[in-house]
């Protein structure tokens, strides 16, 4: 979600023994393995030759190998030339983010000093699906069949705007106001995949920042999509030439939009009163589309940590008419209500930073452990 603050996001500092070095176009020795060696979550579109786009936010790639070093060959893939992050977890200890600069793909050279003798790397995509796709193109690693077991894990989808893509919530160590602003975004660190991980829970973010229910953080709906026109193709835009698959089928759907419906934009821009009816309107279609992709599902509607005060009693109505008008929808599960504590957001441009992330989690985590087990 956008605000009136500038965006921007940050790079973080790689810990432990991950050394990464930039420069080096991709080689020809990149290993071929099997893509069945190979993991992917999230809004993804996989290739030939084991190489995937990661398009949305935390959309990701995992694969376990032997020795203690390797390469992965990255490449920033946007019409705009933007630059993208990925944020790297090896043997479960995350590391931080890597910047990828735009034009040619990139070899990033990693070692371990773990003394085990196999390891397990995550590439996840720190920026969102409108920073366009992080291509990852190979790898040198001696790629080896996962020898983790596989157990069947609850699933979570997360739509939402900005908060949910964890916009401006890593500024380390870029600080709020330079830089672009997509330059602190970090979707691991996210409060969806931070609660996912807690609840050991398979996830997907469906998230676009600046984006709303009826309308748009600085738009009235007449120039940008919205997230019913945008959430049922692949790249969350208006590039309807690829469809996404929903083979992913969440147990549990959370949806939390409403901040940019009811924010003033940008204050230059004209911005008509907030909307009611609008807004409830799309949202009970939009439920309709949802569950015509995920008919078992169940629904949680979500408040937002970035309204407050009247702005909030307003949208705590709207969702509540909502959820009012599939009372008598037997077809499908109830569906239920959140509401944030109220917090001060501490990331860039009023937004949540990773310390705000935790503590959503934190909150949520009991209600959603709930919805998913109870029977």
């Amino acid at each position: 979600m956008l605000n009136k603050f500038p965006k921007l996001m940050f790079l973080n500092k790689l810990r432990f023994a991950l050394v990464l070095l930039l420069a080096m176009n991709v080689s020809a020795q990149q290993k071929q393995e099997s893509s069945s060696y190979y993991t992917l979550s999230g809004r993804v579109n996989p290739l030939e030759n084991n190489q995937v786009l990661l398009i949305g936010s935390a959309a990701s790639v995992a694969f376990e190998f032997t020795g203690s070093t390797c390469a992965i060959s990255l490449q920033s893939v946007d019409g705009f030339e933007h630059h993208n992050y990925v944020s790297l977890v090896v043997d479960g200890q995350y590391l931080g983010r890597l910047r990828i600069e735009k034009g040619s793909a990139q070899s990033f050279p990693i070692q371990v000093t773990s003394a085990k003798k196999t390891h397990r790397l995550e590439v996840y995509k720190a920026t969102e699906a409108a920073n366009g796709s992080v291509l990852f193109a190979g790898t040198t690693a001696q790629v080896i069949p996962s020898k983790t077991k596989i157990k069947k894990k609850k699933k979570i989808e997360f739509i939402g705007d900005s908060i949910t893509c964890g916009m401006g919530n890593d500024s380390n160590p870029i600080p709020c106001g330079s830089g672009e602003w997509y330059d602190q975004h970090n979707g691991y660190l996210a409060y969806g995949p931070v609660l996912s991980r807690r609840l050991d829970a398979d996830y997907l973010l469906s998230s676009v920042s600046g984006i709303g229910m009826y309308r748009n953080w600085n738009d009235e709906h007449l120039e940008e999509a919205i997230m019913p026109d945008v959430y049922e193709n692949l790249h969350l835009n208006k590039d309807q030439s690829k469809s996404y698959d929903f083979v992913f089928q969440p147990d549990l759907v959370s949806i939390c939009l409403g901040t940019n419906d009811l924010s003033d934009g940008d204050g230059k821009k004209p911005r008509l009163p907030f909307n009611e009816e609008k807004y409830v309107a799309n949202y009970i279609d939009f439920i309709k589309t949802v569950y015509k992709h995920s008919p078992n599902t169940r629904i949680v509607l979500l408040t937002s940590p970035m309204v407050s005060g009247d702005r909030n009693v307003t949208l705590v109505k709207c969702l509540k008419k909502v959820i009012q008008a599939f009372e008598t929808d037997k077809a499908h599960k109830p569906i239920a209500l959140f509401e944030f504590q109220p917090m001060s957001p501490k990331g860039c441009g009023y937004h949540p930073d990773s310390n705000d992330d935790k503590v959503m989690a934190d909150q949520l985590l009991p209600f959603f452990k709930k919805l998913l087990y109870e029977k």
